[in-house]
C-alpha cells in the first residue's frame, strides 16, 4: 500500500510540472521586468501581414566574361563624354584613315592588356588605356620634338620625378611596365589636384601649373572652369576631343566603318627574372623569338646586353617565357654576356679608348653613340667587350647611373688679331689662320669679300692649342706660321660650331671659352 501511495504522489507531481510549463494563450501577458526583457523588438514596429507589391525593371550587371579586350575596355568606360564639333572633326579624321587606325591598334595588342589590368586594379576609367593612341600611336620608341619619349611621352625631367631611369644603358620612359606605372601615378595625382578627368588630361598634356593658372584666371573673371571653358593652346584644346573620338570608335566601330583587330582578353607577355648579365641576342635565341620582337617588349634597352643589376626582369611573349626558362637552365655553352662596362679614367679620344678596350674605333663609336670630333670625358661608362675570364657582373650603381659625357676634341677661344697690311681681305686672314672665310666674315659681321685696314682688330675663334702661338705673332711684322695639317682639318671641322655659338656669345669674350 505504501508503494502504491508513493507512485500516485509522483504521478501527480509530474502532471503539475507539465501543466505549469505551458503558457495559456488566453492568460494575460506577464508584466514582470524579467518577462519584458525577453520580448522581441522590431525596428519598424510589430510585424504586419505581407501585401501585394509592384516591381520595376532595372539594369542587371552581366556576369559573363568579356568577349575580348575591347569588350572589357567598353565595360570600364567611366569618364563623362565630351560632345563638341572638335570631337566630330576628330572622329571623321580617324574614320578616314583606316590604315592608320589598323596600324595603331595592331601595335597596341602587345601592351593593352597590361594597361587595362593596371587601370582596373587602381579603379581608374578604362578610357585612359586609349591615351597612348593619342600620345604616341602606341609606339614605345616615339620621340617628340620636345624630347618626350615612349608610349606615354614623358619629358626627361618628369620621367626623373617619377623615378624613370635614363642612363647610358636604358631609358625607362620607354619601358612598358615602368612607364605605365609612372603615367597612371601622374594621372591619379592630376585627378586628385583638379577633381576632373578632362582637366587632369589637359594638365598631362599642358602641365599642371598651366591648367591651374588658366582656372585661376577664369575664376577671377567670373567664368566657368570646365575643360571647354578654359583658354589653352590648340594642342591641348584638341587633346581630349582626340581621346573622345577614339573612345567613340572603340565603343561603336560599326558606326564609323572601323574594324578593330581581335585582341584576346589574355596577357600578351610574362615577366621573367634574370640574375646574370646576358646578351639580348642570347635571350632571343633561348626564348625562340626574333630579336626585334624581344626589343618590342623591352624597348627601354639602349645596348646589346641586359645588365641584371639594373633590369632584373624582362618581358617575353606568354608562350615563350617558359621556353626561355627551360633553355636558360640547360644552357652551358659559355658566358651569358659578351659585353661589360668600363669607366673611363681620364679624358681621352675615341681612338685611345678603343685601343684600351681592344676594339676598333668605328665599333666603339657605333656601340656607345660617340659623335665625331668629340673626346670622352673622365667617368663616362662605356660598353666594351667582356673578357672570357671576367666573372663579375656590372654593379647596380653603375647599371642605374652610368652616363657618357663628351667634350670637343679642340677647344676654341675668342681672341683678337690684327690685319697684317692695308686692305688685307677676309679670305687672306682666313688662309693665315686655317679657318674658313665664311667664319671670319660671320665673326666680324662683314661680307666674305670685305677688306680690313692695316692694324685693324679682327675677331677670331681659334683652337686653344694654337692660341699661344697666334697671340705671340699677331703683329704685321710677325706673320703666323702655318698650322700642322692635322690641326687644319680639325679647325675647319669646328667652324660650324663656332659660327652657331657666335650669334649669341659674340659680345662676351669669356662666354666663348669651351
Amino acid at each position: 500500500m505504501k508503494f502504491l501511495h508513493l507512485l500516485l504522489l509522483a504521478s501527480l507531481l509530474l502532471t503539475g510540472c507539465a501543466t505549469t510549463s505551458t503558457p495559456d494563450a488566453s492568460a494575460p501577458a506577464d508584466s514582470s521586468p524579467a518577462a519584458a526583457a525577453h520580448q522581441p523588438l522590431y525596428p519598424t514596429g510589430p510585424l504586419r501581414p505581407i501585401t501585394a507589391g509592384s516591381t520595376r525593371a532595372q539594369a542587371v550587371a552581366g556576369i559573363d566574361a568579356p568577349a575580348d579586350l575591347w569588350d572589357r575596355i567598353r565595360r570600364g568606360f567611366a569618364m563623362p563624354d565630351l560632345d563638341s564639333e572638335l570631337v566630330a572633326d576628330r572622329e571623321q579624321w580617324y574614320a578616314n584613315r583606316p590604315d592608320y587606325m589598323q596600324r595603331m591598334t595592331e601595335r597596341s595588342r602587345k601592351y593593352l592588356f597590361h594597361i587595362v589590368e593596371e587601370l582596373e586594379r587602381r579603379g581608374m576609367p578604362t578610357e585612359l588605356a586609349l591615351l597612348p593612341y593619342i600620345e604616341s600611336a602606341f609606339n614605345p620608341q616615339a620621340v617628340s620634338s620636345a624630347k618626350a619619349a615612349g608610349m606615354w611621352q614623358f619629358m626627361p625631367a618628369t620621367g626623373t620625378y617619377f623615378d624613370l631611369k635614363q642612363n647610358a644603358f636604358r631609358d625607362d620612359r620607354r619601358d612598358v611596365l615602368a612607364s605605365t606605372r609612372a603615367a597612371l601615378d601622374y594621372l591619379q595625382k592630376l585627378h586628385g589636384m583638379f577633381g576632373d578627368w578632362h582637366l587632369a588630361l589637359a594638365a598631362y598634356n599642358w602641365g599642371e601649373g598651366s591648367v591651374a593658372r588658366a582656372i585661376a584666371k577664369n575664376e577671377k573673371l567670373g567664368l566657368g572652369t570646365s575643360y571647354p571653358e578654359l583658354s589653352m593652346p590648340a594642342e591641348t584644346r584638341m587633346y581630349v576631343p582626340k581621346l573622345q573620338a577614339v573612345k567613340n570608335i572603340v565603343a561603336e566601330p560599326e558606326r564609323f566603318g572601323a574594324e578593330l583587330p581581335l585582341i584576346l582578353n589574355h596577357p600578351y607577355f610574362q615577366s621573367v627574372e634574370i640574375t646574370r648579365d646576358i646578351d639580348v641576342a642570347l635571350v632571343a635565341s633561348l626564348a625562340g623569338i626574333r630579336e626585334e620582337d624581344f626589343r618590342a617588349l623591352n624597348p627601354s634597352l639602349h645596348r646589346p646586353v641586359i645588365l641584371a643589376a639594373g633590369m632584373p626582369r624582362i618581358l617575353l611573349p606568354w608562350d615563350n617565357a617558359q621556353v626561355f626558362r627551360r633553355n636558360l637552365q640547360a644552357y652551358s655553352e659559355g658566358q651569358y654576356a659578351s659585353w661589360t662596362v668600363w669607366t673611363v679614367p681620364s679624358n681621352m679620344t675615341a681612338a685611345a679608348a678603343a685601343q684600351r678596350a681592344g676594339m676598333s674605333e668605328a665599333d666603339l663609336r657605333q656601340l656607345n653613340g660617340i659623335p665625331p670630333r668629340m673626346m670622352i670625358k673622365a667617368g663616362s661608362a662605356l660598353m666594351v667587350p667582356r673578357a672570357a675570364t671576367t666573372r663579375q657582373d656590372v654593379s647596380s650603381h653603375l647599371a642605374d647611373n652610368g652616363q657618357i659625357a663628351f667634350t670637343p676634341e679642340i677647344v676654341t677661344r675668342r681672341t683678337s688679331v690684327r690685319a697684317a697690311k692695308r686692305g688685307e681681305t677676309v679670305a687672306a686672314i682666313a688662309r693665315r689662320y686655317k679657318v674658313s672665310a665664311a667664319d671670319v666674315a660671320d665673326w666680324n659681321d662683314v661680307k666674305v669679300g670685305s677688306r680690313f685696314k692695316a692694324g685693324e682688330a679682327v675677331t677670331m675663334y681659334l683652337p686653344v692649342r694654337l692660341t699661344a702661338t697666334s697671340l705671340a705673332r699677331t703683329s704685321p711684322r710677325q706673320p703666323v706660321a702655318a698650322a700642322p695639317r692635322g690641326k687644319v682639318a680639325a679647325t675647319k671641322a669646328r667652324a660650324p660650331i663656332a659660327r652657331t655659338a657666335t650669334a649669341s656669345a659674340r659680345p662676351a669674350a669669356k662666354a666663348r671659352v669651351r
